[in-house]
């Protein structure tokens, strides 16, 4: 049997590291456990925070793009967009996580934790999305939003002190020509059931193949939102395959 679970007093401690208080310690243990641990004790009757993790994702960009929305009340959706994904990037969270000490607490499986697990980015920025859907389900939204600009408040800080980060479609244009393929091409697609009255939905298209989908208030904006998603999407990556086949 494990011995390395935290134990009632072990959460009391993290909590006191945190400075959060939760009503259900059990959300922040199981915030704190990562994969590898349930891999190696199967028979421990505990889940990773994969499933928190997940709901913090949408947690940490609601907060970071409200806050960008509040604070940047003339830039455009692009703009917007941009900023957030630098606030949010795995390398941001994994900088909050660290600086809050979370590397520290994490529940690990003993090859994991051996091998430099809770030093890991992409751990880190994991079990910082965890914690925070544990502290939205424990404390609610507000407690939760507090805690998240505490937490982020150099990252959303640098994502505002950028310069004005260049048009996507510019950005994927400069990407694709680089790699010697045509240019990208854009056309207007099918919005779906959903009510999209006034609402435009655009295709990024890269040598023929969709890179992206977005939907905007203008064709335009819709444009820009494919050609993010297309960045979003690693179209980099696939350009490279593409231009070296």
């Amino acid at each position: 049997m494990p011995t390395n679970l935290p134990d009632r007093s072990a959460l009391s401690a993290v909590q006191k590291a945190l400075q959060i208080e939760f009503a259900d310690s059990d959300l922040l243990r199981l915030a704190l456990t990562h994969k590898s641990f349930v891999n190696e004790y199967p028979d421990a009757g505990v889940e990773s925070n994969e499933r928190l993790e997940f709901l913090g994702d949408g947690v940490v960009n609601f907060v970071v793009a409200r806050n960008l929305y509040r604070r940047m009340p003339e830039a455009p959706e692009g703009e917007l967009t941009n900023r957030r994904s630098h606030a949010v990037r795995r390398e941001a969270l994994a900088s909050a996580a660290e600086r809050i000490g979370l590397g520290s607490h994490l529940v690990m499986g003993r090859g994991e934790a051996a091998t430099g697990g809770a030093q890991r980015p992409t751990n880190l920025a994991n079990a910082f999305e965890a914690l925070s859907g544990a502290v939205f389900l424990d404390r609610g939204f507000d407690e939760c939003e507090k805690l998240l600009l505490g937490w982020l408040g150099p990252e959303i800080d640098q994502a505002l002190q950028l310069r004005s980060p260049k048009d996507p479609k510019s950005l994927l244009q400069e990407i694709v020509q680089r790699s010697g393929i045509s240019p990208p091409t854009y056309r207007l697609a099918d919005c779906g059931e959903q009510d999209y009255r006034n609402r435009f939905a655009a295709e990024a298209l890269i040598d023929g193949e969709v890179m992206g989908t977005g939907v905007g208030g203008r064709k335009i904006d819709a444009e820009r939102a494919a050609a993010q998603d297309a960045l979003n999407n690693h179209a980099i990556a696939a350009v490279s395959r593409q231009a070296d086949t």
